[in-house]
Parts: C-alpha cells; structure tokens; sequence
C-alpha cells in the first residue's frame, strides 16, 4: 500500500532545496569539509574546466545546480521504484511458499515510498544539493545501477556500473551484488528453503503437478543476463574511456587522468580534513610506513567482499546496502552524501528491520555528530581553541556509529520474523506420539514449556 500525499511530500522536499539555494547563501556549505570533499567539490570542478579551456591541464589545479536538483530527484524515483519490484518479488516468494498469512501481514506500506522519502528528506541529502557538490550525481549512477540490475536491464545497469566507477572508483564492489541480481532476480529466500518444501511435498501425498510446480520455484542461476552486462559493461568502458582520451588529448591524455584521479584516490595525497579517520592517519604515520598502511586499508574493503557475498547471496540487495556502508566508512575522502545514499537505500527494508535495537542511540548518535562536527571544526581552524583532535574525535565517533548500524542490521536480518516461518519448515510433519519421549531440539524455552505441559497432564 502506497503512502498517502506521497507525491505532496516528494514536492515540498524540492521545494525546500529550492528555497535553500536562493535564500541560503549566507550557510556556505560548499566550503564544509563534510559536505565537499576534493572528489566532490564542485569549485575543483569548475576549475578544471576553465584550465581546459585555457588549454592547460585540468589536473593541475583544481554545474549547473539545476543539473544536481534533477539528478537528486531521479534517485528518489529510481529507488522507490527498486522498492516497488522488492516487494512484489518478495510477494512471489512468499505465495510460493504457502506463507500467504506473512503476505497480508506484513506488507503493509510500501517500502519503496519510505526509501524514497528518506532519501529526499535526509537532511544530509538536502546539504550535499544545496552546497554544489556532485555527490548526487555519484548516487544517482548507483541507484541507476541498482535499479536496472533488479529489473533485468543490462544495458542500463551496465552504463550504471561503468560511470559510477568512473566517478569514485570504489562502486567497483558493487559487481558482486549485481551479478547476483541479474542471475537470480531481486531478493528471494534461500534455494534451501524451497527443496526442503520439495522434499516435505514429496513425504506427503500431493499430485505430480504440486511438486513440479514446487521444484519450479527454486531460483536457478540464469547466465545470459549476466553475459548481456559483461558485452555492455565493455561496451560503455571502452566509449567513457575513448571519450575522455579525445578530451584530455592535447592536456595529458588517459595515463594522466589515472594519475590523478585513481591514483589520487587510493594513495591519499590529499590530507584535508574531512569526516573521515584516513586524513588524520596518514598526516601522522612516519612515511616509511605509507605504503604499508595504503595496502592495508585499501585491502581491507576487498577483504569484506568474498564473506559477504557468500552469506547474502540470497539477498544481493541487502548485500549491495552492506557494501556501499562499508565503502562509505572506509573510503579515503568520504562525505555525508555517501552515508546519505545507504541510508536511502536502508529504507527498502524497512519492514525485515522495523524491531532492530539500539534506534534509538544511532538515530541521535547521527544527529550529534552532524551537530558536532563543524563546531569542532570552528573550533579548531577559526577560533585556535582547539586542535586536530577534536574534529578528528567526531570522525572517529561518526565512524562506529555506521559500524553498528551495519552489524545491528545485518544480525536483525538473519533472525526476521519471516526467516522464522520459513525455519518452521523445517518442523516435522508428523507430530511425536503421546507416550514418546520428549525431543531434545536444543531450543530452551521451547522445551521446558512442552515439559511443563507434559507434567499438567
């Protein structure tokens, strides 16, 4: 069910950007170290492009607010649209399962409306709009690359996947999750938990129809998607790449556009403070020890990967959120338009996370940080009262805010109600017989309760 005046709320959230931008002038939150980072910044951006139209380099130095409004504003679309198909694959699943009681239950209020409303009034969303940075546009080619790989287009999950990397580099996880989608669909429960229905079907005296329809079920791993995204994939990658070497031809070409902006992402050449922890490491690691520590953090994201993937393989959207947390927590220049797109895309499962604990000490865990940080900030570089310590001591808080967040939801989304109907599956179908002693399942409660009732009778 759709939430009502969704569309007056989407409305008033442009509004409120637009009023921002004409009468927020005095904020200058494109000069906030949270908000634009040196891969963010849209001055950078102008910079370079009057470099290249001085015909010098656009590396040396270093959009239309409109153009960012409107790619704002399709993210939103896109994601409750991402909403939209989980919830009817999910839907699906559950009728195939026999579990239409867990249907009617719980589906009521579309999570696609609620990301989509998060994300258009998360206030770091609205920051990161108003102080002219392209953070919008990195998340809009996420989102887009979400959304075309739940609903199976690969052209544009290709196109997606190729300009948001081309963008920050650190999307390039982001694969794992949408082969999955592209092979199995959008989320789905485990391929266990339909033949354990198929070999409970096959115990009872049901008609060869029931069990075809039963093993139809089980999602298979479809390969030709996934062979339409690798050719598009190239296809875009090489066009971006032959038309950044036509640009940059007279300027530097492809070796130095890798330089300077690959390069300069995962060597950390930029040490301006930001809402990070890299900045403040590697201001005071000994250089000696530089590249040891580059290869350890920049590591440690791909180290996450493989464990994840193998886990969440089920659920690639659930992993696709999982991966771009970490990536926000542990990337070298992040900003609060990273933590703005997982939380949009938190949204979406709203319904599996509605009991997750400790809400309340991350909701205003986030809220002190951001209220923290600049004066911090202002502390620090304005005032002289303070030092680096103190801004770094809000990065370090903001980080173990989104570790908890990640681990809180990641062990809710293992033992969700829905999980535990489809554990009860398992049971068996025969009953054990009155005089029969009790089975030790290992379950506590569960077996004192059918002790005691034992005992009453």
């Amino acid at each position: 069910m759709s939430i009502r005046h969704y569309w007056p709320m989407a409305a008033a959230a442009v509004g409120f950007r637009l009023v921002l931008v004409l009468f927020g002038g005095d904020l200058h939150l494109a000069s906030r170290p949270e908000v634009s980072t040196p891969l963010t910044s849209i001055r950078r951006l102008a910079e370079g492009y009057w470099l290249k139209q001085a015909s010098m380099s656009p590396y040396s130095g270093l959009l239309d607010i409109m153009f960012i409004f409107v790619a704002d504003f399709i993210a939103a679309m896109l994601i409750r649209a991402t909403g939209h198909r989980l919830n009817i694959t999910r839907n699906r699943s559950l009728n195939s399962l026999e579990l239409t009681e867990a249907v009617s239950n719980s589906v009521n209020i579309s999570a696609g409306d609620i990301a989509s409303l998060i994300y258009l009034w998360n206030p770091w969303v609205i920051v990161t709009c108003v102080g002219s940075c392209t953070s919008p546009i990195e998340n809009l080619m996420v989102v887009i690359m979400i959304y075309g790989a739940c609903s199976r287009l690969a052209p544009l999950a290709a196109f997606g996947y190729v300009m948001s990397t081309h963008l920050t580099l650190y999307p390039a996880i982001l694969i794992v999750p949408i082969i999955l989608l592209l092979g199995y669909g959008p989320d789905t429960p485990p391929a266990k938990v339909f033949r354990l229905k198929i070999s409970n079907a096959s115990k009872t005296e049901v008609s060869d129809n029931d069990k075809f329809s039963s093993s139809r079920d089980v999602q298979q791993f479809m390969w030709k998607p996934v062979f339409y995204f690798v050719l598009w994939m190239l296809f875009w990658s090489c066009y971006v790449l032959l038309l950044s070497s036509m640009i940059l031809n007279k300027v530097g070409g492809l070796q130095e556009m890798f330089e300077k902006t690959y390069g300069f992402i995962l060597t950390v050449k930029g040490l301006s403070p930001n809402i990070g922890v890299l900045w403040y490491f590697f201001a005071e690691v000994f250089d000696f020890f530089r590249s040891f520590f580059l290869i350890v953090f920049n590591m440690n994201i791909v180290f996450m990967v493989l464990p994840l993937a193998i886990r969440l393989k089920h659920r690639p959207c659930f992993l696709a959120f999982v991966y771009t947390a970490i990536v926000a927590m542990l990337k070298s220049y992040p900003s609060v338009g990273d933590s703005a797109l997982y939380l949009g895309l938190l949204g979406l499962f709203a319904t599996e996370l509605a009991e997750m604990k400790f809400t309340f000490f991350l909701f205003f865990g986030y809220i002190g940080v951001s209220l923290l940080s600049p004066v911090m900030h202002n502390l620090w570089i304005w005032r002289g009262t303070g030092n680096a310590n103190f801004y770094f001591a809000t990065g370090l808080a903001y980080t173990c805010i989104q570790t908890m967040l990640v681990v809180e939801s990641g062990n809710l989304y293992f033992i969700n109600p829905l999980l535990e109907k489809f554990r009860e599956l398992k049971k068996p179908i025969n009953p054990p017989l009155p005089h029969s002693p009790p089975r030790f399942q290992f379950f506590g409660c569960k077996f004192l309760k059918y002790t005691d009732t034992r005992l009453k009778y």
